[in-house]
């Protein structure tokens, strides 16, 4: 999140002009299939869309629907797994951190739409998060917060930093030298002993002029197989058998320079769309599922975009409305279904969200745009997963963006774009895309489908989600440029 977004009447209203509600897929759909599923897990019949899976299993044995189907299953259980908080237990949660709230703040809350809660088998079941939300998209709330610090106040580069200004008025690109250990643990008796369970560790990719100079220092197990250099998403993969009774660890440490970008874009210099490579033609298009140029989605690009036609500026324009969209802590992934219409309707979205409907609305306006993502860390103690991405303009070439950080403010309106073109030294990047297959492959559902910075395990019988098994980052400063 950036400064102190929260609620946005305008941007709601916007919103609420543009897109409209998710619709059931029941509509239309014939009563067999994937799409009779999907429709009957939109109206939160989660018994009858199990049974319906069961039911077209025994007569689809193998092939892509029978996966889907599956899938579909699975996703079920996560959604249940993420919306545990019932509604005897709603007051007294949010009272964690708005001591004096009461059943009529309820009721007003769910009239604004702010508490997220799916219907399952008939009964209201909320996001685990949703009081944490609460504060960061409501500004009313978080009023009544006993000195609670928003997401965004903490770590010192959502705001204007000297870092920031180190980076602008620097004559080589400044760098940072770190250390990272990282630490994953599968819980005790996960899988059978004397099983092998097989583990992926995000490493870090190498990217001139961005992260350079990686260099593995230890590894346990010993024996590794580390995916090429130019995969997308990149990791350090294990095996080891589980013994019975005792935690499976698995762990790596590294080193690598992390290089800050800042490009100083001159509007009146950026050509149209008619000149751009064909090798960025690719970062144009739709993306099924994330990235799709839906009706409502295309309508909201043009409120957005308006009459304008530089392709900065209305860069500009995109960033600035996604920007507005109040942060706030994210379902898993793999349970939304389009990770960008989810952003734009949802009335909040964490990093990667945002920057998917980002992406998605920079494409549809004819301006190139990819994923970037993996860790950021700060001048301070601060880190966390993160995500952000890139986007192109002729003739600069690609660029970072980071929709998250958002417009710095400050004091300094020379800054405040730094985020669209450029980017802190405070980086650790995994994934130059996302959803991509991972070396070597896994032969079970992932945990995170659609990012790659926490890892994922498995073993022959099936995936182990994010329940069992833990990870430690830890990170040093080493040196700076």
């Amino acid at each position: 999140m950036s400064k102190s977004h929260r609620s946005n009447p305008m941007l709601l209203a916007l919103l609420t002009a543009v897109l409209s509600p998710l619709s059931a897929l029941a509509a239309g759909s014939q009563d067999t299939g994937l799409a009779a599923v999907q429709a009957l897990m939109d109206q939160g019949q989660y018994s009858r869309a199990q049974a319906r899976i069961s039911q077209l299993l025994e007569r689809t044995q193998s092939g892509q629907s029978r996966t889907d189907l599956l899938f579909e299953a699975e996703r079920m259980r996560r959604i249940q797994l993420d919306f545990t908080l019932h509604e005897k237990d709603l007051l007294s949660a949010i009272q964690g951190y708005i001591p004096d709230a009461t059943a009529g703040d309820i009721a007003a809350w769910k009239r604004d739409q702010l508490l997220e809660y799916k219907v399952i088998d008939g009964e209201r079941r909320y996001f685990r998060k949703v009081a944490y939300n609460l504060v960061h998209i409501s500004d009313a709330a978080a009023r009544r917060s006993n000195d609670y610090r928003l997401y965004s106040e903490n770590p010192p580069l959502y705001a204007l930093h000297r870092h920031h200004l180190e980076i602008i008025n620097a004559d080589t690109p400044v760098r940072r030298r770190f250390r990272v250990r990282y630490r994953l643990s599968v819980n005790p008796d996960a899988v059978p002993a004397g099983e092998t369970i097989r583990a992926w560790i995000p490493f870090p990719k190498e990217l001139p002029g961005r992260q350079e100079n990686i260099t593995l220092l230890q590894s346990s197990p010993k024996h590794h197989q580390l995916a090429p250099a130019q995969q997308p998403q990149r990791t350090i993969y294990f095996e080891q058998q589980a013994v019975a009774g005792e935690p499976t660890r698995f762990e790596v440490s590294y080193a690598f320079d992390s290089i800050a970008a800042y490009t100083r874009i001159d509007a009146e210099k950026v050509t149209p769309r008619d000149s751009l490579p064909q090798s960025v033609q690719p970062y144009l298009q739709e993306r099924e599922p994330h990235i799709r140029f839906t009706p409502e989605m295309v309508a909201l690009s043009k409120r957005i975009a308006g009459d304008e036609k530089n392709p900065y500026r209305i860069a500009q324009r995109l960033f600035a409305f996604v920007d507005a969209i109040p942060w706030a802590g994210a379902r898993e992934y793999s349970t939304i279904r389009n990770i960008s219409r989810y952003a734009a309707e949802a009335g909040h979205a964490d990093c990667g969200q945002q920057t998917l409907l980002l992406i998605t609305l920079m494409r549809l306006n004819g301006i190139p745009a990819r994923w970037q993502s993996g860790w950021e860390f700060s001048p301070t103690a601060f880190d966390t997963m993160h995500d952000w991405g890139e986007f192109y303009l002729a003739p600069y070439g690609w660029m970072p963006m980071d929709v998250t950080h958002g417009k710095l403010g400050g004091g300094d309106s020379s800054a405040d774009w730094f985020y669209l073109g450029g980017l802190d030294a405070y980086r650790l990047i995994f994934n130059s895309d996302y959803s991509r297959p991972l070396v070597p492959p896994k032969q079970h559902f992932r945990s995170e489908t659609v990012d790659s910075q926490r890892g994922e395990v498995e073993w022959h019988g099936d995936n182990l989600y994010f329940d069992q098994w833990d990870y430690q980052l830890d990170w040093e400063l080493l040196e700076q440029q």
